[in-house]
Parts: structure tokens; sequence; C-alpha cells
């Protein structure tokens, strides 16, 4: 919106040509989205506390997370407002990139805020079946890649890191490639918000390191030096990483151990679907797989329990899954397995971002 009626203007005034460059308009996404959780995050807390929105916490989980229950959740809603308000205000909204982005999330927070409420409902650590939750994501998911792929100039192909010679192009099919990045990335990201400030630290992470990638692939010059595929008109990703990033920033100074509220599936879920689709949306879906190891592995840890559960007849693999829940009953706090996990976020991050040059 800001781009739109400021930059117009700068054949008058010079100072608004900055709102042609994209870098510019990255920081000051992310800084308003930071602001916006930053100021009404007490306000949100206040109200959640005020209808009685509280967190259910499972019986058979960690013994010390018995007395988080009744810590204000669907904290995510303020996330989910926040990347929404600055992604608006700041990117090119004539962008097809822009509206696909702002739907998935959104659509992904109506069916996470319905989850929450549901759980609120019935006053259990449990909301919309599985089944219905699944079908749901993958309508929304199916619908974006639909949209994806009817996009003008955009490639079919998927790309390989570290190999610039080999991209399959998968043609309709990509459609359900791209929903199942999404739906997947969206469900691990949930799985892994288990403990304060656990998800959001990697979540912001991963998307700072897309935003490179989105910057770069919509860049033709610095797209052609790296031999990534040019994606016209993806640089306006970027701005909603930057926005989502900031989200994250401000959110995460209310979500830190000992958290004053949880964001709940309205924002994992949504989160997740973001960043599935910006890596879809940038031609970098399979690095997620490097970029987001954190909510892989964690989705892969309960993947493993479940099986070997029903494959032993009753012994586990783990501890407890997903993995963080693991090293709890090691023996680890609950700040230090979050910092240890943000570390190997981190060092996940600065291996996707190595893809740049070696390929």
């Amino acid at each position: 919106m800001l781009y739109h009626l400021l930059f117009p203007l700068h054949t008058s005034i010079p100072a608004f040509n900055v709102f042609r460059y994209i870098t510019f308009r990255t920081i000051y996404a992310g800084l308003t989205a930071l602001v916006i959780c930053f100021f009404l995050g007490p306000w949100v807390i206040r109200k959640l506390r005020m209808l009685q929105i509280g967190q259910y916490i499972q019986e058979d989980g960690p013994a010390s997370h018995q007395k988080k229950a009744g810590t204000p959740t669907m904290g995510g809603s303020l996330i989910v407002a926040a990347i929404a308000i600055s992604t608006l205000l700041w990117t090119d909204l004539t962008n097809y990139y822009v509206w696909i982005l702002l739907f998935v999330v959104l659509g992904y927070g109506f069916i996470g805020f319905y989850d929450d409420y549901l759980m609120l409902i019935k006053k259990r650590n449990k909301g919309l079946s599985i089944k219905e939750k699944f079908l749901w994501q993958t309508v929304i998911a199916l619908l974006a890649g639909l949209w994806i792929c009817v996009t003008p100039n955009f490639s079919t192909e998927v790309t390989i890191p570290f190999f610039k010679r080999i991209s399959p192009d998968l043609g309709w099919g990509y459609i359900l490639f791209a929903a199942l990045v999404i739906v997947a990335t969206s469900n691990a990201v949930n799985l892994t918000d288990g403990l304060d400030g656990l998800a959001i630290g990697p979540m912001i992470i991963a998307a700072t390191t897309y935003m490179v990638f989105a910057y770069v692939a919509g860049h033709a010059r610095f797209a052609d030096y790296l031999q990534l595929n040019y994606v016209s008109g993806c640089g306006e990703a970027a701005v909603f990483c930057g926005a989502l990033a900031g989200a994250g920033l401000g959110f995460l100074w209310f979500n830190a151990y000992p958290a004053q509220v949880f964001m709940g599936d309205v924002g994992s879920l949504s989160l997740g679907a973001a960043l599935g689709t910006v890596a879809v949306i940038t031609k970098q879906e399979i690095l997620l797989v490097i970029v987001g190891g954190l909510f892989v592995v964690e989705a892969v840890s309960v993947i493993l329990q479940v099986g070997f559960f029903k494959m032993t007849k009753g012994r586990r693999f783990f501890r407890m899954a997903p993995l963080h829940h693991h090293f709890e009953l090691k023996g680890w706090p609950e700040p230090k397995v979050c910092v240890r996990f943000w570390i190997v976020a981190i060092f996940l991050a600065l291996i996707s971002m190595s893809t740049l040059k070696l390929r």
C-alpha cells in the first residue's frame, strides 16, 4: 500500500525513490511486524486471559509441563495479523506471489484458529480430527499450488540442491508436489511447537534464509551469476519473509521461557505453510529439507516413535516424541533444549546458504 501511495511521488520528492528497493521494504516490513507484535502483545495477552483462552496440557506429557496449563494460547493470531498488515503495507500489491502467500497464511491461520477454538470449547487438548485438519490443509495447498503454476512464466521444474543441471520438470504434477511441501512443512512446524520459544526461533532463522533466496531468485543478474532459477516477481516474497521474521521476533519477546503466551495451531500451522509456500515460489523446494531440517527431524521422530511402537507392540524408540520431549526426559532443562535446537537451526541455515555457490 505504501509502495503504491508513496513511490509515484518520487518524481517530485526524490526521497520516496527508496520505495522501489526491495531491500528497503523488506527491512521495514520486518520492523513494522515486530513493532505490531511488541506493542499489541501485552493487550492481546490480557484479552486472552480475560476470555480464559488457556492451554490444555496432555496428561501423558512431561510432568514439568502441567504447570503451564492455563497459559494463554492462540497468540499466533497476533503473528498472522502482524504478517498480513506488514505485507499489505510494504509489498507491491500487483504481484501474484504476494496474494498467494497471504491466501495460504490466512487460510491455514483459519484452520488453526478453528482447531484451537474447538479445544477451548471441548476443554481438552484435541480440536479438529486428524482427517478434518488434513483435508482442509490439502484443499488450501492444492489451490495455492494451482495458483502458483498458472502464474505467468513460472517453471514447474524442481531444483535439486548442489546439482545445477538436474531439474526434473513435473508439469501439472507440480501442483501435487507443491501441495505436499506446504502441508508437510505446516505439520512439521506444528509438531515442533512444544516448548517455550522452540518453534518460533528456527522459524525466524528459516524465514531469514529464504528472504535471501527470494531476493536472489527474483534478481535476474544475481540468479544468472549464481546459476539459480530466475523467478520473475518473487523478490516480493523477500518482503513477506521480512514481515514473517519480524513478527516472529516480536512474538518471541513474549514466548521466550517462561512463556507468557503460546502461539497455538493458529500460529504454527500458518507459519509452517507460509515457509513451505515461499520454498515453492523461490524454486528451493528440496532445500527446505536442510533449511527446515530441525522441523523435519521433529516430524520424523514422531513417525519413528509411532511405527516402532506398533511394530514392537508397545516398545518406544525415544523416551517420548517429538524429539524435544526425549531430551527433556533425559534431564535437559527446557531453555537448554530450545537454545541448542536454535543452534542446530542456524547451522543448517548456513549449510543451505552455501548451496548458492556449491552447484
